[in-house]
C-alpha cells in the first residue's frame, strides 16, 4: 500500500472509453455504447480485468468500461476517493482504514479467498525458521492494508512483541526489490506476489494468514456513483460473480490467459489461483460480525485510531445473487 502517491496517468488524456474487448469478446452493440457514459474502475494486475475478460462474463455489456490500472490498493482507494473513479476492488483491511480516514466510499460486493494467499515470506537461503527467528530483524509489510495486518496478528499469537521487530512500511514493487536484496529480512504480502517469489525467487513461507485474517475483498464505489450509477454497479457484481463462478472450475484455463494477459509467469499464476480459490460471498450478518473482529483488531494493531462501526462502510442494499 505503500511507496506510491502519485496517481497514474491515463494513456489517453481525452479519457475516451476504454471498452472490454478481448480475445474476440464482444461488448454491447456500438449505438448502445455510444449512448452510456463509461463506467470508471479501477483495477489491480491479475483482478477484476482480467477475470471478467477470460471468464466471457464482459459479454453483452450494456456500458463502456474506462479502465485504470493499479499497483496495489493504496493508490487506487485515492482515486476513488478523489472521484477519478466509480469503484474499484480491494482487500477489506485497506479499504476499512480509508474509510475510517474520512473516504467517501461504500463497499457493496465482497469476494473470500483463502487465508493462506497471504503470507510472511523469507528468501531460501536465509536462516530463518519460525517467526521468533525474526527477533530483531526487519520486515515488510504495506501500511494499514493486509501485510500490516498479519504482521501484527502473527506476532501477537507468537507471543513477540512489536517493538521486537523492525517493521518496514513498502507497498509490492518497493518491498520486492528490498526482499530479494537483502534489504529487508521478510516480507507480509498477498498473492500473486506470494507465488512469483515462491516459483521464480526460491522464498520461503514462513507464516501465512491462516486462522489469522478473513482475506476478504471489496467491490467499492464512490458515494456518486453509489447514487447515480446504480445500475452499472450492480451489473458489475453480477459479471464478477458469473466470473469467479467460471474460475472455480476453470482455474488452468484462466491461469493461462491472466498469465498472457499480466504478463506475469503462468506456472506463478497458477499455483496462486490453486492457493487463493476465491468465490463471491454475500455481505451478510456472519461477514458483517467477521469484518467488525478484524476492524476491532485493526485498532489493537494500529491500523486505525478509533473504533469502526463496520455497517457505516458497507452497502448491503444490493441484490445478493447467488455466491459462486
Amino acid at each position: 500500500m505503500g511507496g506510491m502517491n502519485k496517481l497514474p496517468t491515463s494513456p489517453h488524456p481525452s479519457r475516451r472509453s476504454l471498452l472490454l474487448a478481448s480475445g474476440g469478446l464482444l461488448a454491447a452493440p456500438a449505438l448502445a455504447r455510444a449512448a452510456a457514459p463509461a463506467l470508471r474502475v479501477g483495477n489491480q494486475k491479475g483482478g477484476l480485468r482480467s477475470l471478467l475478460e477470460a471468464s466471457g462474463a464482459v459479454k453483452g455489456l450494456p456500458y463502456p468500461i474506462e479502465w485504470s490500472e493499479f499497483p496495489a490498493a493504496a493508490p487506487l482507494l485515492e482515486a476513488l476517493s478523489a472521484d477519478a473513479l466509480d469503484v474499484g476492488t480491494m482487500g477489506d483491511l485497506a479499504f476499512l482504514t480509508v474509510f475510517k480516514a474520512g473516504a467517501p466510499l461504500r463497499a457493496y460486493a465482497a469476494t473470500r479467498a483463502d487465508p493462506r494467499s497471504q503470507a510472511i515470506l523469507v528468501r531460501g537461503d536465509s536462516p530463518f525458521r519460525t517467526l521468533g527467528d525474526l527477533r530483531g530483524k526487519r520486515v515488510a509489510g504495506n501500511r494499514g492494508g493486509w501485510g500490516h495486518f498479519l504482521i501484527r496478528a502473527a506476532l501477537k499469537r507468537a507471543g513477540i512483541e512489536p517493538s521486537e521487530i523492525d517493521l518496514a512500511y513498502l507497498g509490492p514493487a518497493d518491498a520486492a526489490l528490498a526482499f530479494r536484496s537483502g534489504a529487508v529480512d521478510a516480507w507480509a504480502i498477498w498473492e500473486p506476489y506470494v507465488s512469483i517469489e515462491v516459483t521464480h525467487f526460491g522464498a520461503r513461507v514462513l507464516e501465512d494468514g491462516a486462522g489469522l485474517t478473513p482475506t476478504i475483498s471489496f467491490l467499492a464505489a464512490h458515494q456518486n456513483a453509489l447514487r447515480d450509477r446504480r445500475a452499472e454497479l450492480t451489473d458489475l457484481m453480477q459479471r464478477q460473480r458469473a466470473g469467479w463462478a467460471w474460475a472455480a472450475d476453470h482455474l488452468a484455463d484462466y491461469a493461462a490467459t491472466n498469465a498472457r494477459l499480466t504478463r506475469l509467469p503462468e506456472a506463478a499464476v497458477r499455483r496462486a489461483f490453486e492457493v487463493q480459490r476465491t468465490r463471491a460471498i454475500p455481505l451478510d450478518a456472519a461477514v458483517v460480525a467477521e469484518l467488525q473482529e478484524a476492524a476491532d483488531r485493526s485498532l489493537e494493531f494500529g491500523l486505525i485510531r478509533e473504533r469502526l462501526d463496520v455497517t457505516q462502510a458497507l452497502d448491503t442494499s444490493f441484490p445478493l445473487g447467488t455466491a459462486g
